[in-house]
């Protein structure tokens, strides 16, 4: 690829990460993920964040530096926007190759890059609101935006062009390969990056929701025309929609959120799985929208999108000598971990021998404000009884979400 000019001096520099890796060595990307770096150029030229030192991707960067007549050696200034390694990790070699390149980041940034790459030279820490002058009419303005989603962010600000160069904040999985603006998308392909911008946040971003919000106001006052993430497409068309689909994810913590439900169930031998076509009829009934996942079938990368848009949760799991199914407690877990609160739940599942599961599940779950509805568990077959329960209770908690 060669370099993407968003406006007078500004240019986009995106590799992309194949569909076959775990983003962070965890998340399913069956889409990949782009990873972008930035250049803006007045009299004086910056880099705005780096790429990720695998394979090929440092070959492809300056291959993409070079159609703009540039290399390592032609910039003054790097701007680290977030130390994590996606982001960082050829730090090393662009020193190596320009050791006087002036480095401007926050005090906490300033750390972990020491840490990292016992780097302490040349470094510059911002206080929010600084700005940095490159000459002929470039100037950069730096906002701290802690915790989206590391402690040490910021967010960088060109004033001439407002381009805000977000790094993780407002992307997306999804690799660009020759579209890279919204304004180029088709409908569906607008409709993909909505979503994957969803899953990406559900992913990587949610359990700091409040601090999403926090950072979104921090930015009310700029005059932003485009938003340039390091993940996923560039927004010059319409920032304020990416900003939008952010702060509704983000309020989805606290809710109320869509007025859905996710069914994620799992089954040993097939008891479990009985009851989840009456769960679904019940649901049905009410007319409200429903998402199904299988566990361990599906990874939990792809659950969390749906579970931290719906009001409700509806999880069916047999108990597993004496506690939850396991591949089940990894998602609950992981819910707790991503903080996915304030949800309207029901539970199903064959008891076994012992019960138990549901003791495991309120333990793990005792600090994410979810209400529950009594649940429907029974020892061997499930009967028509618990057939008409499940049907009855899952109409009546889709009643629930419909008119919440």
């Amino acid at each position: 690829m060669k370099a993407v000019q968003i406006s007078d001096g500004i240019y986009c520099l995106p590799v992309n990460l194949e569909s076959y890796q775990l983003f962070e060595g965890m998340w399913p990307m069956p889409n990949g993920i782009s990873i972008n770096s930035y250049v803006v150029q007045g009299e004086k030229t910056a880099l705005i964040d780096l790429i990720e030192d695998i394979n090929d991707k440092p070959a492809e960067f300056q291959s993409e530096l070079q159609s703009i007549d540039l290399t390592p050696k032609s910039f003054d200034y790097l701007i680290i926007n977030h130390m994590e390694p996606d982001h960082t990790s050829w730090i090393p070699t662009l020193i190596k190759e320009n050791p006087a390149i002036e480095i401007y980041l926050t005090k906490k940034a300033a750390a972990v890059l020491n840490s990292f790459f016992s780097i302490t030279e040349h470094t510059h820490i911002i206080k929010d609101g600084d700005t940095l002058d490159l000459g002929g009419g470039k100037v950069l303005q730096f906002f701290e935006t802690p915790n989206i989603h590391w402690p040490e962010t910021m967010m960088t600000f060109e004033q001439s062009s407002g381009t805000l160069f977000s790094c993780d904040a407002f992307g997306a999985y999804g690799t660009v390969n020759d579209i890279y603006f919204d304004d180029q998308l088709s409908k569906e392909q607008h409709d993909f990056f909505h979503q994957e911008a969803l899953r990406y946040y559900a992913n990587i971003v949610a359990s700091f929701s409040t601090f999403v919000n926090k950072g979104i106001a921090r930015l009310d006052d700029l005059d932003i025309k485009v938003i340039a993430p390091s993940h996923g497409i560039i927004w010059r068309e319409n920032p304020k929609a990416i900003i939008d689909d952010y702060h509704r994810f983000a309020s989805y913590m606290n809710g109320p959120a869509e007025k859905e439900i996710t069914l994620i169930w799992a089954s040993m031998y097939g008891n479990t799985a009985k009851l989840v076509d009456s769960i679904i009829k019940g649901v049905e009934s009410e007319d409200v929208p429903l998402h199904v996942h299988r566990v361990p079938d599906e990874h939990v990368g792809i659950i969390l999108a749906s579970a931290w848009k719906s009001s409700g949760l509806i999880l069916g799991m047999p108990t597993y000598e004496y506690e939850m199914f396991p591949p089940m407690s990894w998602v609950l877990d992981m819910f707790r971990r991503k903080k996915l609160w304030n949800k309207k739940v029901l539970r199903f599942g064959s008891a076994g021998w012992s019960g138990g599961a549901q003791r495991e599940l309120d333990r793990i779950t005792e600090k994410n404000k979810w209400e529950f509805m009594e649940p429907i568990e029974w020892f061997g077959a499930a009967g028509q009884e618990q057939h008409d329960l499940a049907v009855q209770r899952a109409a009546e908690l889709a009643r629930t979400i419909k008119e919440g």
